[in-house]
């Protein structure tokens, strides 16, 4: 049994990356080179977070994407439900019908109960806090309580300075 997906871990990574470079856009390139994700697969990724209004973009040289929230606010279980659906341990179907002792199976039961409990656990994990697992604990006790801005922009130098950049060094 898989509770998380590959979709949904990489999606957690993603957003971590993002939450380490609060207020910046970064590439889906310098990301998927960052997390070690195969890029087309991490660009399918980050049009799901899009879509699901987790994550902004915008386009050129300073372009990319950057977390639309709060990491203390995007929970694990929202990222979840974008790549999984709901958690569910048992879909109560043999050959595609729903089971006809649905109603009083005492399996479902105690089944729906621990999904029960396995939500409430997603729900109450943040990308900020996997963030501070992640750095125990150090690096982000600094940032609590600081003004967390995911659509301003660091400029970064441009595309025509970076080309005359490469070209010099050769």
């Amino acid at each position: 049994m898989r509770l998380i997906t590959k979709e949904t871990d990489y999606a957690i990574r993603a957003m971590m990356q993002l939450a380490r470079q609060p207020g910046t856009f970064v590439s889906s390139a310098e990301m998927a080179a960052t997390e070690k994700i195969p890029l087309q697969f991490l660009r399918r990724i980050l049009q799901r977070l899009l879509k699901a209004g987790l994550i902004t973009s915008r386009e050129g040289v300073a372009g990319g994407v950057s977390l639309r929230e709060r990491p203390e606010r995007i929970q694990m279980l929202d990222i979840m439900k974008v790549f999984q659906g709901q958690v569910e341990l048992s879909e109560c179907m043999f050959r595609r019908q729903i089971c006809a002792n649905r109603g009083t199976c005492v399996l479902r039961k105690r089944i729906q109960s621990i999904e029960k409990k396995l939500t409430d656990e997603f729900a109450g994990i943040s990308i900020a806090d996997l963030l501070r697992d992640a750095a125990g604990n150090t690096e982000l006790q600094g940032q609590q309580g600081q003004a967390y801005t995911p659509v301003r922009p660091k400029r970064v130098g441009s595309q025509r300075h970076s080309r005359a950049k490469k070209r010099g060094a050769r």
